[in-house]
């Protein structure tokens, strides 16, 4: 479903009219309005989560974490995407054309206050949890600062307060790609070629910051692809380069080069403890129970920076809980390993209920 909201004003100074956005939900909303979930999506993400083909069915659905026949479960897709919420690709009232490079720079922050206007729209004044892993706990953090009075509980899984040099640097290689390549035309290429070549080496070179060392290994090692040799040329040799290829050119097919771009920017952006003397102070007027989860092999965003967001609560005696998984596959370990997590998650959403009782 979409809903159309009138105007929204944004950090850079800019002001959307109209935004409209995108969404799902599955499950009821209780009487007493007291049993709603904010599911936030991952940077390439989008609002259908649960259901065949859904980014998180694994966590979503009766008798699942996010269990459907308990709670009343929404999930959008964020200002600046590709699913039906606008973004680049949209057209821009005052031209009749897609905004493209006139999209104006977002925020993190502005994806939390069109949900926020969502939640006034669906009738829900405050979540029982809002919950994501990665761009979506990014949310989840944003949520619990900006709306504390709206939000009971914030899992947050696989995130980080603010981006590191290191993940601002793997997000530049990416938006290089695509503005690299002669199709993108400054962001003008709807209607014609699409920037597929840039926007497909951005998602293998994202790619491999979402797996480990140990799971490229045991997935493919050093196996060659169709081929008992080497063929001395350029083609594909190995199976991990099929992989890459394969992934590049799927997500060439569902995903917008302009939103890569905004979206990326918009992480890099993303800072809690801007204007702060530190990261704990954010936290210092708390009213939000935190589940925060990190994953051993996550070397996109390690454990470091879920135990910094940690230790940040914890020294106002902030309600949090932490975990560090054990795993092998990386940063998608929160899509892909999910039975600990599960369990985890159900356990915490079980106790905010009855604490909210």
């Amino acid at each position: 479903m979409t809903i159309a909201i009138p105007s929204l004003d944004l950090d850079c100074g800019a002001t959307l009219a109209p935004v409209d956005i995108a969404y799902e939900s599955w499950g009821e909303l209780n009487s007493a309005r007291s049993n709603a979930i904010l599911i936030l999506h991952a940077f390439s993400g989008d609002s259908h989560a649960a259901g065949h083909g859904g980014w998180w069915e694994a966590m979503i659905g009766p008798g699942r974490a996010f269990d459907t026949n308990r709670y009343f479960i929404v999930c959008s897709n964020v200002l600046g995407g590709c699913r039906g919420t606008t973004g680049p690709g949209s057209k821009n009232p005052a031209t009749g054309k897609p905004y493209a490079m006139q999209f104006p720079v977002i925020t993190v922050g502005d994806m939390v206050r069109l949900q926020a206007r969502l939640a006034d729209q669906l009738g829900v004044g405050k979540w029982l949890a809002v919950a994501g892993g990665s761009m979506g706990g990014m949310q989840a953090l944003e949520w619990a600062v900006a709306y504390p009075e709206r939000v009971a509980s914030a899992i947050v899984i696989a995130a980080t307060a603010k981006h590191s040099a290191q993940q601002i640097a793997f997000n530049e290689v990416g938006r290089q790609a695509i503005v690299a390549d002669p199709d993108w035309c400054g962001g003008n290429y709807y209607g014609q070629a699409l920037p597929a070549r840039g926007l497909a080496v951005a998602r293998m070179v994202g790619h491999i910051t979402y797996m480990s060392d140990a799971s490229m290994r045991e997935k493919f090692g050093r196996r060659l692809r169709g081929k008992d040799a080497f063929g001395f040329d350029f083609s594909v040799d190995f199976e991990v380069e099929s992989y890459l290829r394969y992934r590049g050119s799927q997500f060439v097919e569902r995903f917008d080069a302009n939103s890569y771009l905004y979206i990326t920017k918009a992480m890099d952006y993303f800072d809690l403890s801007a204007g702060r003397r530190s990261l704990a102070e954010v936290f210092a007027e708390a009213k939000t129970r935190f589940l925060i989860l990190s994953f051993t092999s996550d070397w996109l965003y390690p454990t470091y920076q879920s135990i910094e967001i940690v230790t940040a609560l914890r020294r106002w005696n902030g309600d949090v809980a932490f975990c560090e998984l054990s795993s092998s596959y990386g940063h998608d370990a929160f899509l892909v390993d999910t039975r600990e997590q599960a369990e985890i998650v159900t356990g915490f959403l079980a106790r905010t209920s009855e604490s909210l009782r």
